[in-house]
């Protein structure tokens, strides 16, 4: 199988890679066109700022390469928060795949931490994505934003509210969790 990881300006690409590698799956990092559009499958990861990863993705036309993928395309994290409609963070309009917004966690309770950081379950698992993944497993977050529930939610988180740890239409899919950090069930 033909995997390639989309290369731009975010990280964790590397923890991607190496979870991979454990599974025995071999990737190729990259932006090159060519290369994502005859890839069998995408994978979106990201950790970082939503609007400088944009506009690294529009510099590169990547924005433009990503709407037009056929193939299945899996967002983590950053990822998926980019193929929403809008973030909050810096305002920015990003590659609009999935209807749902994407919002800052606020909290006054000094008790509840933003950004939430460790495991948490996800659950309304409704889709084959999830196939082999029992409703209320634990899976492994970092993330201060979060997207809403709507139409594309194949699965939810409640962490100071609930919202979408899962996305799904088309050909596209995003966890906001890290499934190579979430052990067996990222592995599944």
């Amino acid at each position: 199988m033909n995997i390639a990881i989309v290369k731009y300006n975010a990280g964790n690409i590397q923890s991607v890679l190496y979870a991979l590698e454990r599974i025995g799956v071999t990737a190729v990092v990259t932006d090159d066109a060519i290369v994502l559009q005859n890839a069998d499958k995408v994978i979106f990861p990201g950790v970082g700022e939503a609007s400088t990863a944009m506009a690294y993705l529009k510099e590169r036309n990547l924005d433009q390469l990503i709407l037009q993928l056929k193939q299945p395309v899996l967002g983590i994290c950053l990822g998926m928060q980019l193929m929403c409609a809008f973030s909050e963070e810096n305002q920015t309009t990003c590659l609009g795949i999935f209807n749902e917004r994407v919002s800052q966690f606020k909290s006054n309770d000094p008790l509840i931490k933003v950004p939430q950081m460790g495991w948490n379950t996800i659950t309304h698992l409704n889709s084959p994505l999830f196939k082999g993944v029992e409703e209320a497993s634990f899976v492994y977050f970092v993330h201060g934003y979060c997207a809403s529930i709507g139409d594309n939610t194949i699965a939810q988180t409640d962490y100071i509210h609930s919202y979408s740890s899962a996305l799904h239409k088309d050909n596209f899919f995003g966890v906001q969790f890290h499934p190579e950090k979430s052990a067996a069930v990222g592995e599944t």
